[in-house]
């Protein structure tokens, strides 16, 4: 959830990496979705993947500024009370000194007031959890630390075996092979990923990715 992604400003990495671990332990990704810090966008797109998704991940925009309006959406989008966590606040007042501890940083412990934590070992601000939403921000180095806390409590399965084949073959070549192949193992997802030989000027089929 961000302009910033949208705009172009800022690049998603954390899609990349969520993609990742979740694939490590046996879940299968659906779909990723980049939206816009707009209250009926955000609103929208949860409600949707609440009924559709075992788990659904937000990164962006719970932190202190204007823009922040993610933890305020959630809430309003499952009809809960949006107001003072006490827990929240708790752990952000004993991290900042009185003087650091400002609105915009007690804004941070504004969420939906019965939910659930993930907390924050580097900067205490937590995320949080409700239903089966897990609302986590947007900076990448915090988002990582945060999610592999919570993947813990995740019912995980055997991480899928990824085999990957380089070949100098054309994808014209295989592809009717490769099609053969995955008709008879359906169970399995087979991809071609090709790459281009600027110099060779031969565009050449590179890998294909076995996940079993």
């Amino acid at each position: 959830i961000g302009d910033e992604i949208l705009s172009g400003r800022t690049q998603d990495t954390n899609a990349n990496y969520i993609a990742k671990q979740l694939i490590n332990n046996g879940i299968d990704l659906k779909e990723i979705r980049v939206i816009k810090d707009e209250f009926k966008t955000i609103k929208k797109t949860v409600l949707k993947f609440h009924k559709l998704y075992s788990y659904v991940f937000t990164t962006g925009g719970i932190g202190p500024t204007h823009d922040d309006i993610t933890s305020e959406t959630i809430s309003k989008a499952f009809k809960v009370k949006y107001g003072i966590h006490k827990e929240a606040f708790k752990i952000l007042e004993k991290y900042y000194s009185k003087e650091e501890f400002n609105n915009a940083r007690k804004k941070m412990a504004m969420l939906p007031v019965n939910s659930k934590l993930i907390y924050n070992p580097l900067t205490a601000a937590p995320g949080f959890i409700i239903k089966n939403i897990y609302v986590l921000p947007g900076v990448p180095s915090i988002m990582q630390v945060m999610f592999n806390i919570l993947l813990k409590d995740l019912k995980t399965r055997k991480a899928k075996r990824i085999t990957t084949i380089k070949t100098n073959l054309f994808e014209s070549k295989i592809a009717k092979k490769l099609s053969n192949i995955q008709k008879k193992h359906k169970d399995c997802s087979i991809g071609s990923y090709p790459f281009f030989d600027f110099k060779k000027k031969n565009w050449r089929s590179k890998h294909c990715n076995f996940i079993l």
